[in-house]
């Protein structure tokens, strides 16, 4: 399957588990193809043929702009090397959760989680540790005893009932033994990083040099400002206090064809993340793209503060949307 194709079938996907999603990031460098949002579920997603090719720099730009805008990265492929991901199955690439098609399917449309994570050493599960230690007392079993009936030592059963995940073949064993589900889903929207512990978010990459002076005009505006170097904006820029979580995409260069390009992805992204945009160029003949603003340098300059500046936005990207 071509990776075009595959984009198409996944979006459609996302479209008929109730997503909305934005138009296809169809530039380069890019960390992640689309943006999609159910209710309050905002996801940004990364879709490939083989997930080999999601590289660490790639990886860290999606945990980063998962930070700014409240958003899960995640990555859906098809294989790694030669070997097509199992179903149900959650694997991880530089702290980004990664899965099949059929597992995003099984997950967004039937709304049945993976049981399943892929980690150094095998595959494993989440055991429900009160549960188990309900069903060992409930059999008058001591730590000892289910330990020996497991090959294990009586540390691992109590570190079971502590919380430690297991292999599947122990969580197997275990629900044969008591002939129950003891297992619970890998959480893959809210809770990843309970089953794969990550480094902390990535530090924010150095603002481009022909983009500090549109930096340091936000940043005296009262945003904070975090450069970004493989998505269709420059930087997400927020606002200081976090009075109103006002979140702003924010692009810069020539207004030629290919920023007109940017623009019109940045305005479909910011829909779908309940964020505004806006463009920053030389010189505008115009007022906004779809719903991006645009807003000249030198007008910029002239900007006091971030009400200023969101009253700009809302008063360019407004007509636009309602037309």
């Amino acid at each position: 399957m071509s990776r075009s194709a595959l984009v198409g079938n996944v979006t459609a996907m996302l479209s008929d588990a109730g997503f909305v999603v934005s138009d296809r990031c169809a530039i380069r460098p890019k960390s992640f193809d689309v943006a999609a949002r159910r209710n309050e579920d905002l996801l940004l997603i990364k879709i490939l043929g083989n997930i080999d090719a999601f590289n660490e720099a790639t990886g860290h730009e999606m945990r980063r702009l998962g930070t700014y805008l409240g958003a899960t990265p995640l990555v859906i492929g098809l294989r790694s090397r030669d070997e097509d991901l199992k179903p149900d199955v959650v694997y991880f690439r530089h702290g980004v959760p990664v899965f099949s098609p059929d597992t995003a399917y099984n997950l967004f449309i039937e709304d049945v989680p993976p049981l399943i994570y892929a980690a150094p050493g095998g595959l494993y599960v989440n055991i429900d540790g009160d549960l188990l230690a309900d069903e060992r007392e409930g059999k008058d079993w001591s730590l000892g005893r289910l330990a020996g009936e497991l090959g294990v030592s009586r540390r691992t059963v109590s570190k079971y009932e502590d919380g430690m995940n297991a292999s599947v073949e122990v969580a197997m064993a275990l629900e044969e033994l008591f002939e129950a589900p003891l297992t619970s889903p890998v959480d893959v929207l809210e809770g990843a990083d309970d089953v794969h512990e990550t480094d902390a978010t990535p530090d924010d990459p150095e603002a481009d040099p022909d983009d500090e002076e549109v930096v340091a005009v936000l940043t005296r505006a009262g945003y904070r400002v975090h450069p970004t170097v493989r998505s269709p904006f420059k930087a997400v820029s927020r606002e200081e206090d976090d009075t109103d979580d006002d979140v702003v995409l924010t692009g810069h260069s020539k207004f030629t064809k290919a920023a007109e390009k940017r623009a019109r992805i940045m305005s479909s992204i910011s829909q779908v993340t309940r964020t505004h945009s806006v463009y920053v160029v030389d010189r505008a003949k115009q007022d906004a793209v779809d719903g991006t603003a645009l807003v000249e340098r030198e007008e910029l300059e002239k900007l006091r503060d971030a009400d200023e500046l969101k009253a700009v936005i809302r008063e360019r990207a407004e007509p636009e949307e309602a037309a």
